[in-house]
């Protein structure tokens, strides 16, 4: 799996540089020079044993000097799990339920300094006996026809370029859809547009 994600990334970006090991521990052993600050990606084994190693490695890799970005691709997409990875220094959690252009999105989210998560599992945190509505209209909150359409995308995780394919769109005009709708929900990225939203429709069927 580690080998089959690693080719993936490269047939969509040749120009990135990736390398495969088997743990942190072997990476760092590597010493690799590169002319970027790397950007880590770890697997979350399902074996008890292994997935507390590598927490542990993940851990004493964010509590070094200079820190790289660490992100999590699990099978496990509970918020638990997510919260837990976060906590030990993650910066992204990716559940490999997603599609490879939302994982590659979420990537290059994670490198230019943001954070993320899968918007499901902030839908798991609603209140009890509160119904999110699959779907977001115009007139449920102060957003344009084609801003509700935007932020339905985002909370499924979609990347920017997957938006723009889907409602026939130029990549800049859904950055600025999404700038809008952040200044809109005063949120610091695509992750918050997401929990805000939900809990926004939490407190509204209560």
């Amino acid at each position: 799996m580690r080998d089959c994600l690693a080719r993936c990334l490269r047939a969509l970006d040749p120009s990135l540089e990736i390398h495969a090991f088997p743990n942190v521990r072997a990476w760092l052993d590597a010493d690799l020079q590169t002319d970027e600050p790397p950007l880590v990606m770890a697997f979350r084994s399902a074996r008890k044993g292994v997935d507390e190693e590598m927490q542990r490695e993940i851990a004493n890799l964010a509590k070094g000097e200079n820190p790289p970005p660490v992100v999590i691709v699990s099978d496990a997409e509970d918020f638990e799990s997510i919260l837990g990875a976060l906590e030990n220094g993650a910066r992204g959690y990716i559940p490999t339920s997603v599609s490879l252009d939302v994982a590659f999105g979420a990537l290059g989210l994670v490198k230019a300094g943001g954070v993320f998560v899968p918007a499901s599992s902030l839908v798991q945190q609603r209140p009890a006996g509160a119904q999110i509505p699959a779907r977001i209209e115009p007139q449920d909150l102060p957003f344009t026809s084609r801003q509700a359409a935007v932020v339905n995308a985002l909370r499924q995780g979609k990347a920017n370029k997957i938006i723009a394919y889907e409602l026939n769109m130029c990549e800049s005009t859904v950055k600025v859809h999404v700038r809008n709708i952040m200044k809109k929900l005063k949120a610091r990225n695509r992750t918050e547009v997401a929990y805000k939203i939900n809990t926004l429709y939490s407190h509204a069927q209560l």
